[in-house]
């Protein structure tokens, strides 16, 4: 059999993950991309807004160091102008820079050829392509793949100027802390910058159009979110829709659906992402695109086109890294003739890195009971871990979700310091379908927030015990 020509479009998770399976089995790749490999997720999104979360807890322990015994020389004097955000950003930028370099050493270990430039479907199994000089050439391919990413979404009545009315990425570039940052959107990245900012001194006030933030989330753990958000400052304006933006030298000025208008020094806005699609050349060749601009695919990440195939944010659905990761890999697997599972999309596991986190995978209880599973749920909050007290990061819970009969754990949602961590073990559980006895019967080490979830699950086992006889 002759080898497989392969041509990936895009270098984010989706696409470098596709381009190192597709090398293993023994497949010609090439990767086109216009920045370094990890695309936007690692270069301006998941990483570096993540590693400066990580700067903002240096504050939240800098102001929890007293209680804990700790007594820091001008403590009192700690608020937004301790902050070199210049340095915190450019220190953020470049691990995001060196996770590339590695990512692109790994790549290049296997063979992939690299591209940068900019790809496009120019005719019948045929790319052409765009290198960054200006240079074209044309590359035939037994099979594409899509993974050109995401946009943020620009709405018509803001325009982002990266300097007083911005987009995520170009909160990077500001030259100080803001003195009052309006945050349009309650989703998990409105959430994130909302807490950074906040935790760097900012006064800071959340626009949400819902009545609960983080309106995908377990509402038990919106709440929680939104109680931390307020207890430190943060004003949050529920059901409230932003209609206008205004800049100026001296602020911003954001108005409301129902009249009332915000001032303060800078507006962030995190209005959700857009699929990246146009000038792909797709309707060329008869691609099927949604409403949104995304690529329709089947559950092994097939276009309408059976040689083109599309995996990560362009495919529209869940916008995770990890999520885009495993569409590229089970896309170049079903390509290149593999034996391939489609993804289990309920039992997908997401994290938000607010602090505290909040963390779920699978099913929630409302979910499941829609698709005609009988669910018990147990809940078991922080206050008395012992661990959770010594952090003093008792706001939080663990929930486990488990289905009536078999007692198989189908979901769950951890909201604590470090639950991005804690999800695993049912993370574990639901995709190999363990039972909450199985669970709870492993053992954990004492004091751990971990604890926590195998005690969760020993009060479902006790509450289930009953239903099963």
């Amino acid at each position: 059999m002759p080898q497989q020509r392969i041509v990936i479009l895009g270098g984010g998770p989706a696409g470098y993950e596709a381009a190192l399976v597709a090398a293993e089995l023994g497949a010609e790749v090439t990767v086109v991309a216009d920045e370094g490999l990890g695309g936007n997720c690692v270069l301006w999104d998941c990483v570096p807004s993540k590693a400066m979360i990580v700067a903002a807890e240096a504050m939240g322990w800098v102001h929890r160091a007293d209680d804990l015994g700790v007594r820091l020389a001008g403590i009192e004097a700690v608020d937004r102008t301790v902050v070199d955000l210049p340095r915190v950003s450019a220190n953020v930028l470049e691990l995001g820079a060196s996770q590339s370099r590695d990512i692109e050493r790994r790549v290049a270990a296997t063979g992939v050829r690299l591209v940068r430039g900019r790809g496009r479907v120019s005719g019948e199994h045929e790319i052409d392509i765009e290198v960054v000089d200006g240079r074209g050439h044309r590359l035939e391919a037994d099979h594409v793949l899509l993974a050109t990413g995401s946009t943020a979404r620009v709405l018509p009545f803001f325009a982002p100027d990266g300097e007083r009315v911005l987009t995520g990425q170009q909160v990077y570039g500001l030259p100080e802390v803001p003195e009052h940052l309006i945050v349009v959107g309650s989703g998990a990245t409105g959430a994130e910058f909302a807490h950074a900012f906040r935790r760097f001194g900012a006064e800071v006030t959340l626009v949400s159009s819902r009545d609960l933030i983080l309106p995908t989330q377990d509402p038990d753990a919106a709440q929680v979110i939104e109680d931390v958000f307020e207890r430190r400052g943060m004003t949050i304006l529920r059901n409230a829709r932003a209609v206008s933006c205004t800049g100026h030298s001296q602020g911003v000025q954001v108005g409301l659906a129902d009249g009332r208008e915000v001032v303060g020094s800078h507006a962030l806005f995190t209005v959700g992402q857009v699929p990246t699609s146009a000038g792909l050349g797709l309707e060329q060749v008869g691609v099927e695109l949604d409403a949104a601009g995304a690529v329709v695919v089947d559950t092994v990440g097939r276009s309408s086109r059976p040689w083109v195939y599309a995996a990560g944010d362009v495919t529209g659905g869940v916008m995770l890294a990890s999520v885009a990761a495993m569409q590229g890999r089970t896309a170049m697997w079903h390509a290149l003739g593999q034996a391939v599972q489609p993804i289990r999309w309920d039992a997908v596991a997401s994290t938000i890195f607010t602090d505290p986190e909040v963390a779920q995978v699978g099913l929630s209880a409302d979910e499941a009971r829609a698709s005609g599973l009988l669910v018990e749920t147990a809940r078991l909050d922080f206050r008395s871990n012992p661990r959770a007290k010594m952090t003093r990061s008792t706001d939080g819970f663990v929930k486990v979700h488990a289905q009536v009969g078999s007692g198989v754990v189908v979901g769950g949602v951890v909201v604590s310091a470090r639950a991005s961590d804690l999800i695993q073990p049912l993370a574990v559980a639901v995709q190999q379908r363990l039972s909450v006895s199985q669970l709870a019967q492993t053992m954990t080490v004492y004091p751990t927030m971990a604890g926590s979830v195998a005690e969760a699950a020993r009060m479902l086992m006790t509450r289930l015990d009953p239903l099963l006889r």
